[in-house]
């Protein structure tokens, strides 16, 4: 019987599409990638949003609010960016869907991937409890969630500092960088 395999946040696992065009990465998920245990995503780029682009936070609510529509997704600078995670946020549950995965690894504090705690949407970096827009459609759709900490602490994996430390990390997406 085959391995059932598991959405992964892109930027755990080396991919540059935090919204700085930066990753998270770790080489516990770089691994699960790299051994085929993992479907990697990042539910901003699906939604269409570029590489880089503002920081994002829901303001008003969590993830769930936003997919009832009682509040929105803001850039820093008060742009409505809502729409792109929606998008993405459904496009990951029809890829979810499509191959039958059953249990997600997401990102902590993200507006479309955190896992129980998310920016509070004052950009003051001050947490809340709540779920990311994807996050939160997943869990809506009997998808398990996990955070990436509460992963790694489960499995009471340390910070590694080896020769990961200066991974080149990789792009699967068309990226925009400052000039």
């Amino acid at each position: 019987m085959a391995k059932q395999k598991i959405l992964l946040s892109a930027c755990l696992a080396g991919v540059n599409c935090v919204y700085d065009v930066t990753n998270k990465f770790h080489p516990v998920f770089a691994m699960m990638r790299k051994k085929g245990d993992a479907l990697i995503f990042c539910p901003e780029v699906l939604g269409g949003l570029k590489v880089p682009h503002s920081p994002s936070e829901i303001v008003g609510g969590t993830g769930f609010d936003v997919l009832a529509g009682r509040c929105q997704v803001l850039s820093k600078e008060g742009k409505d960016v809502t729409a792109y995670f929606l998008k993405g946020a459904k496009r990951i549950l029809e890829l979810a869907q499509k191959h039958k995965i059953k249990k997600a690894i997401m990102k902590s504090k993200s507006p479309s991937c955190g896992c129980g705690w998310i920016f509070d949407g004052t950009f003051s970096k001050k947490l809340i409890p709540g779920f990311g827009v994807t996050a939160a459609l997943l869990k809506k759709n009997s998808i398990e969630v996990v955070s990436d900490v509460e992963y790694l602490e489960k499995f009471k994996v340390k910070k590694i500092k080896s020769q990961y430390t200066n991974h080149k990390s990789q792009s699967i997406y068309k990226t925009k960088r400052k000039k």
